[in-house]
């Protein structure tokens, strides 16, 4: 029979507690203060008074954020078109209904976010074992580079990478965007880390099994270092979500911007309307909080295991 001990409560965990309580309250604060102001009216946002519970609450402002701007839900154009017209402009193939451009903008925010998520989660994986647990020439080199990598600003890179997105007809597309940040080296070298923890002895087994380098990568190493992708992905979502720069200097047309770039133009437009600005922030803020819920878990696991392995 288990018996129950009762946890001695101090005054250094009741201190703790209440900081702990006290820095959650500040970091959930401006998210609330978000929130709520989004269904507020005009007046009580202005007011001198603030109010922390709003006093009607209105959907007037979601309401302008769907009726101010409109674009076409999805658009194909033909593949390379834009290398046989004299301008390098694309030739459409056909366009979906015309929407709300803030359900465009978060369209492409979320499709933006995933599609880096996976790509980056699928190569640095594969990078990682392969530095882990393969020996080669230069490979102290080249995770040395990668490592080296991870303190360089894209502020350098900039003009080439413009130059390299303008030659392959990327610019002023989400692709433009996402395949940068698929070679993070961060994520590589974070996946390295968590492969140096899968035994030999099992990659051996698979070996004399008949297992090839594929099987014994898909059964083997990536089950072992799930919650270092899980880490990875919540990671390589965030940062594509939030990466304002490169969507700003990659994107300018109205049906390719993101949810970032969609309030910063609704903020240039409606400096005053701060109702229809929070609207958007809490549109924004959904996707990537559902995100980290559920990959709440890993992300525990990843940290902790990541700790533990220094």
């Amino acid at each position: 029979m288990k018996v129950r001990t009762k946890r001695q409560i101090t005054p250094y965990k009741v201190f703790t507690v209440i900081v702990l309580c006290i820095f959650a309250f500040l970091f959930l604060f401006p998210l609330y203060w978000i929130v709520t102001g989004a269904f507020k009216t005009a007046v009580e946002i202005n007011s001198t008074t603030p109010s922390f519970v709003p006093s009607e609450w209105v959907l007037s402002n979601f309401q302008k954020l769907f009726s101010r701007q409109k674009a076409p839900l999805w658009e194909a154009f033909v593949p390379f078109g834009s290398f046989f017209t004299a301008d390098g402009s694309k030739i459409p193939l056909f366009t979906g209904p015309v929407v709300p451009a803030a359900v465009r903008w978060l369209i492409n925010t979320v499709f933006m976010a995933v599609m880096a998520m996976l790509l980056t989660c699928i190569t640095a994986t594969m990078a990682g074992y392969v530095l882990a647990k393969k020996r080669f020439r230069g490979r102290a080199l080249l995770f040395t580079l990668i490592v080296c990598a991870m303190a360089l600003p894209k502020q350098v890179i900039l003009i080439p990478l413009i130059r390299e997105m303008s030659t392959l007809k990327l610019y002023n597309t989400l692709w433009g965007v996402i395949f940068p940040t698929v070679g993070w080296p961060f994520g590589v070298f974070l996946m390295k880390q968590f492969s140096e923890g899968v035994p030999v002895e099992m990659l051996e087994a698979s070996r004399i099994d008949g297992a090839g380098e594929l099987r014994t990568f898909t059964q083997i190493i990536v089950p072992m270092v799930k919650p270092g992708i899980g880490a990875l992905a919540i990671f390589t979502f965030i940062s594509s979500w939030n990466d304002y720069f490169l969507q700003l200097i990659m994107m300018t047309s109205t049906s390719n911007l993101t949810i970032s770039l969609g309030i910063a133009k609704l903020q240039a437009e409606n400096a005053t309307d701060f109702g229809l600005i929070m609207a958007g922030a809490t549109l924004a803020a959904v996707p990537i909080l559902t995100v980290f819920i559920l990959f709440q878990k890993y992300f525990t696991q990843g940290i902790a295991m990541g700790a533990v392995k220094g």
